[in-house]
């Protein structure tokens, strides 16, 4: 790469398209929430669509049983309010996990939108700004994937193993406790060998859905991160309005054509990422606000225990579901920022210097840039830091009404 001459180098796209979508692929193609391409053949869409059905079923088999247990056998408040939280989050994880598959085109598109961009990215200036901000998606990426997944080590293998096996008060009966109990209606899971099988697949069913909620954060990470580093990439190109630059045309008119047609194509694919995110950003704010509650009602309680597993598991979950509605909220303020930023550079350049009256054309830059652009949740939230101050308020509200109720 020589800045000295920063459109003759041939770059290498596909290196920088896996830098922006690998980890999401990693993190969604096992779990079959990766789109597909538009020439996958039968036997892909059948393996798909089983990939879907067996991810489903076993976040199903988690649930099920278990309300079965609480509705049939909890008799205590505690018990029903520690169950409470886990049952919501397999029941978030279902539907982001089906809106994932719904949204599929969508985030066909996005993809697509990005591998384009990489496409048409030549300059050396416009490339380092996107590896820049492409890089710092990619580990807000990696540090949501980090707290979820050590999440479900520690909730799922940590914790039973740390507490160990219960012993029957006649002694006869010796099994480890389920994460998620099963109701002996169904089957009496505390027999060897089905209380090792239902053990292991309840792990396997908890690293899917922590899996599914690593993979919607990541598509709105890499998704918001991109659209951000696109903004960034314009405002370079108004600041080379006047005096043009070596890869621009040396028309103004064409100068301006190629900035308003790539401000529109920033504007849609913000609207895209936004339709994306409409059902998933719903359920992070709404659970994530129940599930903080429940995890912060459940670290006071277990503190005096003797058992530390229990309560730093709680607390790293707690920590792990906060991070993950703050990136939602902190991706929404940098993107509804860099938006607004277009105006004040358009005014800043040295567009008294056009010619005649082509300043007036930034008029409506400015214009659209003061518009509210914005990633809500389902049009009910706008996501901000202001949304993620009040998602700790209320959970913090919650959780003290939920201290005064059961003490």
């Amino acid at each position: 790469m020589q800045k000295t001459n920063p459109i003759a180098t041939v770059y290498d796209h596909e290196k920088d398209i896996r830098l922006s979508i690998q980890l999401n692929r990693w993190i969604l193609k096992p779990i079959g929430a990766w789109p597909r391409s538009a020439e996958t053949s039968w036997i892909e869409k059948y393996v798909y669509i089983l990939v879907n059905v067996i991810c489903t079923s076993l976040i199903g088999f988690l649930f099920i049983p278990c309300v079965a247990y609480m509705a049939l056998e909890v008799e205590d408040t505690y018990n029903t309010l520690k169950l409470s939280g886990p049952l919501s989050f397999c029941l978030m994880a279902i539907i982001k996990y089906s809106s994932l598959i719904f949204r599929e085109k969508d985030i066909r598109k996005g993809i697509e939108h990005i591998e384009n961009d990489w496409i048409n990215t030549e300059h050396y200036e416009d490339r380092i700004i996107m590896i820049r901000n492409a890089k710092f998606g990619r580990r807000l990426v990696a540090i949501c994937a980090l707290f979820m997944y050590g999440g479900a080590v520690f909730y799922y293998l940590a914790m039973p193993f740390s507490n160990g096996k219960v012993t029957e008060d006649d002694g006869n009966l010796t099994y480890r406790p389920l994460v998620f109990p099963v109701a002996r209606a169904i089957i009496d899971a505390r027999y060897s060998p089905i209380s090792e099988i239902f053990f292991w697949v309840q792990c396997l069913s908890g690293f899917i859905a922590h899996s599914i909620t690593a993979g919607a954060c990541s598509v709105a990470a890499v998704f918001a991160m991109h659209a951000y580093g696109r903004l960034e990439v314009l405002m370079q190109w108004i600041e080379h309005l006047v005096d043009g630059r070596e890869d621009f045309h040396s028309n103004l008119d064409r100068r301006l054509s190629m900035i308003v047609q790539q401000h529109v194509r920033i504007l849609h694919f913000i609207s895209l990422t936004d339709k994306v995110l409409r059902e998933i950003s719903v359920v992070e704010i709404v659970g994530c606000t129940l599930n903080m509650c429940f995890l912060g009602y459940y670290t006071i309680t277990e503190w005096s225990s003797k058992e530390p597993a229990r309560y730093i598991t709680y607390v790293v979950l707690l920590i792990s579901l906060t991070f993950n509605i703050f990136i939602f909220c902190y991706i929404g303020e940098l993107v509804a920022e860099q938006c607004k930023k277009i105006g004040e550079v358009s005014y800043m350049i040295d567009w008294y210097r056009l010619p005649e009256r082509k300043g007036l054309a930034l008029v409506l830059i400015i214009a659209m840039s003061n518009s509210s652009v914005k990633f809500t949740a389902g049009n009910l939230f706008e996501l901000s830091l202001s949304t993620f101050g009040d998602v700790v308020k209320t959970s913090v509200a919650y959780l003290n009404m939920l201290r005064t109720l059961t003490s």
